[in-house]
């Protein structure tokens, strides 16, 4: 019996010194885990400090090439000019320059902006955009307001002073702009920002009657307030071209008084305009294109941090730093799906009547393509149930889609395939019919040469 205790004795005992050893091990683990997540908070910057402000991403350090930056490069190297004129300053020649239609022109009467001393009712402030810039011009003002989206750091903000005296140059905002364009309403990254305001005739917003952020999911009747809006748009109403004259109840609008104008006149002079347009259809695009721009930077600024984090980590384990981290993958794909939605206008406000701008917008809109083989593209509009004829943003053939990090773009791109060959029927995209999937699918196939292998079967 001596025997089989001691026997009993060492095994229990042996038991014990492997239960000690893993449980050391799993301390020695979890140490380090504290360890390496107390480096990563020790990596962060001083509070309230924002994190593009760090690395990876270095938003007001890191080298820029949007256009704004280059056409910088090319005035600096005598390659471009800008022609100076007395009515418009450098307008003109800038919206060349950056090839920007005139015909984007929206003019915005609330006090929006920083010239707002400038801005009233009787003498808007002029926003003209393309693909990549939004440039803003106020009668008189002393500055333009440019901003650009680089497709790694986001949209970034620029003055260039009216002086027809000095060489133009491009002046970088070193951070007034983003108190307004880094928050929630841009998805916490550098960025556009489309808001609806009640709006005083002073132009003065009734901030206390609430504001709205506008995007293409919004509701037309908490649109454009404290904008003008030119065309028509049938039984739809929106806050458009009207003044809340009542301060002790602006949200009560004449919404009547401001519905299918199409000549701005009475409002103010035009003439001081390059155009006497504020077209809805520009309104409508722009709408669309500022949040997009949006989460294309969150997605990309969600996967550096989520792979710097990842590769932190690895170093702290030991282990290559490229091993695959579920937690970096979760991140990304969460950015991921907000952008796949958004891409595929997933919550877009339907249209209940017919929309037609005043302006030639729409037709230099559509002529940009590119077309696939039956000579359809994701620039067709449709403006009749939708915004656009085939429900994919445009701004997938943009840079800043381009610059995606690869785990980053690989998912987007891997379940736009899903949805559009049906594989994936999430009620999130009911509103896409089978012909609207298949001939999304073909124009992408057709006129984006950088697609995955596995997209190829469906080419002919």
């Amino acid at each position: 019996m001596r025997q089989n205790h001691g026997q009993l004795a060492t095994v229990d005992h042996a038991r014990r010194s492997r239960q000690w050893r893993a449980l050391g091990v799993a301390r020695r683990q979890l140490g380090l885990l504290v360890l390496t997540l107390g480096l990563l908070w020790l990596a962060r910057p001083a509070s309230g400090q924002p994190s593009f402000e760090r690395e990876p991403i270095n938003y007001s350090t890191a080298p820029v090439r949007d256009p704004v930056s280059r056409l910088q490069q090319q005035l600096d190297a005598g390659q471009v000019t800008l022609s100076y004129e007395q009515r418009h300053g450098y307008l003109k020649s800038v919206l060349a320059a950056l090839r920007i239609s005139p015909t984007s022109q929206m003019l915005v009467f609330s006090k929006t902006s920083f010239q707002l001393q400038r801005i009233t009712p009787r003498t808007p402030r002029a926003i003209y955009f393309g693909d990549e810039v939004y440039v803003g011009w106020v009668p008189g003002g002393e500055v333009m307001e440019v901003s650009a989206v680089d497709p790694l750091q986001g949209v970034i903000f620029y003055t260039l002073a009216q002086d027809g005296g000095k060489k133009p140059r491009f002046v970088r905002d070193r951070g007034d702009c983003l108190s307004c364009h880094a928050s929630s309403r841009t998805q916490d990254v550098p960025g556009s920002l489309v808001r609806s305001v009640f709006t005083a005739p002073s132009g003065q917003p009734h901030f206390g009657a609430g504001t709205f952020r506008t995007n293409h999911a919004s509701p037309l009747k908490e649109r454009w307030g404290g904008w003008y809006v030119t065309g028509t748009h049938g039984a739809q109403r929106h806050m458009g071209n009207v003044l809340a004259r009542d301060k002790d109840h602006p949200e009560q609008l004449d919404v009547e008084a401001g519905a299918n104008l199409t000549d701005l006149r009475s409002r103010f002079d035009t003439a001081a305009y390059l155009t006497p347009h504020s077209d809805i259809v520009a309104l409508l695009v722009l709408e669309h294109q500022t949040d997009m721009h949006n989460l294309l930077t969150r997605a990309n600024y969600d996967a550096r941090l989520a792979l710097r984090d990842a590769a932190i980590m690895n170093q702290m384990l030991g282990q290559p730093v490229d091993t695959p981290s579920p937690s970096a993958q979760r991140r990304i794909e969460n950015a991921g799906e907000r952008l796949v939605k958004y891409l595929l206008f997933a919550e877009e406000t339907k249209l209940t009547d017919p929309i037609q701008g005043t302006a030639q917008f729409a037709q230099h809109f559509m002529a940009l393509g590119p077309r696939d083989r039956q000579g359809r593209s994701l620039r067709d509009l449709d403006l009749h149930r939708r915004l656009c004829k085939y429900p994919c943003s445009y701004l997938i053939y943009s840079p800043a889609f381009a610059a995606l990090p690869a785990p980053a773009k690989d998912f987007v791109l891997r379940r736009l395939h899903e949805i559009l060959t049906g594989a994936d029927k999430t009620r999130s995209y009911d509103h896409l019919s089978a012909a609207d999937r298949e001939a999304i699918l073909t124009i992408l196939c057709d006129t984006k040469p950088d697609l995955p292998d596995y997209w190829r079967p469906t080419r002919s």
